[in-house]
């Protein structure tokens, strides 16, 4: 993976030659590798490593087993996927990042916890779910703490919009379910806004707005250091219906 600063709206034609944006889901970030991380994408991308190049998927296949399926988005440094898959073995789980420091990180975990039940991407999400992962074949897709892009003229990159909403439906298996967070109040009234307006969803929120905190999602170290300077954070829950 090359070390570039990409934009996450690209320019591409349409077929009368206009040109028209498209969101992505990241932007690339460089760092340095740990000697940890550098044994992980050494010794676990081999074994546990996908591409777009493999096509879409047969998870059965991929993973040797029937099993709950979750897709984690920008899994950062791999301490929330770890820990849910070490809890869940009976579980299945893909992870992407594009951050190389972080799927290093990752790796390394999983091969010290000696699991079997994760699968990685390094590249795009969206391209990702688009090539690789087959409808209605996920049982959840995880979107913790995505980039906020907060300043107001950036808005329009948040993955969080109404395409999103619908690609995600896609993947999706009728009852299952998309689980946010973020701890930008802006944003997380924009995904309420997206995700209520979206076809064949249904807010799992009693009130129809935010979730507590489900014990399944782990608190990472920066949800800990932000709770003690009160800073909130707001979880979604939307299950698709049809």
């Amino acid at each position: 993976m090359s070390d570039v600063n990409d934009t996450p709206v690209e320019q591409h034609q349409d077929g009368d030659g206009q040109p028209r944006r498209t969101i992505r889901s990241f932007v690339m970030r460089a760092g340095r590798m740990t000697e940890g991380q550098q044994r992980g994408v050494e010794k676990g991308w081999p074994r546990f490593g996908l591409t777009l190049a493999d096509g879409l998927l047969d998870l059965d296949q991929v993973f040797g087993r029937q099993a709950p399926r979750t897709l984690e988005i920008g899994f950062g440094m791999g301490h929330s996927l770890l820990e849910m898959a070490q809890a869940a073995p009976e579980q299945d789980f893909i992870g992407i990042e594009v951050h190389r420091p972080g799927v290093g990180a990752l790796l390394n975990g999983v091969l010290n916890a000696g699991l079997q039940n994760v699968r990685v991407y390094d590249c795009d999400a969206i391209e990702v779910l688009n090539q690789a992962i087959p409808d209605a074949s996920l049982d959840r897709l995880l979107l913790f703490f995505p980039d906020p892009w907060h300043k107001k003229k950036h808005n329009k990159r948040r993955i969080v919009q109404p395409a999103f909403a619908e690609l995600v439906r896609r993947k999706l298996k009728v009852g299952g379910v998309l689980h946010m967070a973020t701890d930008w109040e802006h944003y997380a009234e924009q995904m309420l806004e997206v995700m209520s307006a979206a076809p064949g969803y249904r807010n799992q929120a009693a009130d129809g707005t935010f979730i507590p905190r489900p014990d399944e999602r782990p608190i990472t170290k920066f949800e800990k250091r932000g709770e003690r300077l009160g800073h909130g954070v707001w979880d979604l829950k939307f299950e698709r219906v049809d």
